[in-house]
């Protein structure tokens, strides 16, 4: 009987796994079991950091509006001025309103006063 080769499919496959994990320190990155396992981890790990980064990014924005509106005013708090936001229809996210904190705190304090000035117009008037 002939003798039969074998394919190229499974080295190819062993080479692209080891192409992604050619980064990684000791048997991680040599031998084949430990590597298909070491990439199971990693993108495990990326999957679930992406969601806890868009959260961390969340948090550092609140707390950048949060530090710079309580400097301005005494009685004003983060809370009341998003409220203030929504009730004055205004389509600003946090990231945008964190970057204008952190570049041009009086453009912050100008957009905090108008809505302040406006929504107590709004409440002492009666008109929702």
């Amino acid at each position: 009987m002939t003798r039969i080769k074998r394919g190229y499919i499974a080295r190819r496959r062993r080479t692209k796994i080891r192409l992604f994990a050619s980064s990684f320190r000791g048997a991680h990155s040599r031998l084949t079991r430990t590597i298909t396992q070491q990439k199971i981890r990693a993108l495990v790990s990326a999957h679930r950091d992406r969601d806890k980064q868009k959260r961390n990014f969340r948090r550092l924005w609140i707390t950048r509006i949060n530090a710079i509106i309580r400097q301005r005013g005494v009685s004003y708090s983060y809370s009341k001025f998003i409220h203030d936001l929504y009730k004055r229809q205004l389509l600003l996210n946090r990231k945008i309103l964190a970057q204008i904190a952190i570049s041009n705190r009086n453009c912050l304090y100008m957009i905090s006063n108008e809505i302040r000035k406006e929504v107590d117009r709004k409440e002492y008037t009666g008109i929702i």
